[in-house]
């Protein structure tokens, strides 16, 4: 019933091992909840060189018994979307996670997501609510940005993101987004955690390889609205570590602008 791919590129290993240990943990949740459930786990290896015997018993160690795993590698680093492709090439399962080596997944979360698809059929993405290490919660719902709003969010320093502090509570969503009520018809959701129903995910063909990192899941939201509802339900909770390309250096930049040129080239350009 649900696959998983993790795409993993020159992380630590000790945030992808917290990462696998809170997955183990909810799938256990989940097996609990319904023991026909078999999941499957794709770890997508970006990294130039394959795991070592030794890297690939200490993932697979916190794979709990009933849950199939894989990975996937000698690929080289093909991008972010590209190499969650290849796991959604793969899967037969009715739901596929999209899941962030950066992401600490709450026990009952996939309990809550499945249970909640189940019920609302006409929704096919579903984002979780989202905090920091911190306990603050992260607003990863957004609407369609202008250039501005991204440099706000991205590039300026904390007075200029104070000074036009409610401009970017609206393109984050904070007026809809809390710690209580479901959203709908989200237009752009983060993709360190997007649930799809996989028949979905197929006829849209996953991630437009074009985008080598950053934007690919705003890309993705936006087509999926085309088609079905997208569902921010705070009851599925997980802890974000990531974020923040201005922070990773000037290549991170570089790949976050190429990644918007092609984005509003795509959907249309907005500038303030």
């Amino acid at each position: 019933m649900l696959s998983i791919s993790i795409v993993f590129f020159d992380s630590t290993t000790d945030i992808l091992e917290a990462t696998l240990k809170h997955l183990a943990d909810a799938l256990r949740a989940l097996r609990e909840y319904d023991n026909s459930i078999h999941p499957t786990l794709f770890l997508v290896n970006n990294n130039p060189s394959p795991f070592t015997l030794s890297e690939k018993t200490g993932c697979m160690q916190w794979a709990p018994a009933d849950v199939a795993f894989e990975i996937i590698e000698g690929q080289g680093n093909v991008g972010y979307g590209r190499a969650h492709n290849l796991a959604i090439q793969r899967t037969k399962h009715h739901y596929h996670l999209i899941l962030n080596p950066d992401v600490m997944i709450e026990r009952m979360a996939l309990v809550n997501a499945l249970a909640f698809l189940k019920n609302h059929l006409s929704v096919g993405l579903l984002a979780p609510q989202a905090l920091d290490q911190h306990g603050k919660m992260q607003y990863l719902c957004r609407r369609y940005p202008t250039l501005f709003d991204l440099f706000l969010r991205g590039f300026a320093p904390a007075s200029w993101r104070e000074r036009f502090e409610q401009r970017l509570a609206h393109y984050e969503m904070r007026d809809v987004i809390n710690d209580s009520e479901v959203s709908y018809d989200l237009p752009m959701v983060s993709g360190c955690f997007m649930l799809f129903r996989t028949a979905l995910l197929k006829q849209l063909k996953g991630f437009d390889p074009r985008y080598f990192l950053y934007f690919e899941d705003n890309d993705l939201s936006l087509r999926a609205t085309t088609i079905t509802k997208n569902a921010y339900v705070p009851s599925v909770r997980i802890v974000h570590l990531g974020g923040g390309a201005a922070r990773k250096g000037w290549r991170h930049i570089f790949l976050f602008c190429t990644s918007a040129f092609k984005f509003f080239n795509r959907f249309g350009w907005r500038f303030i």
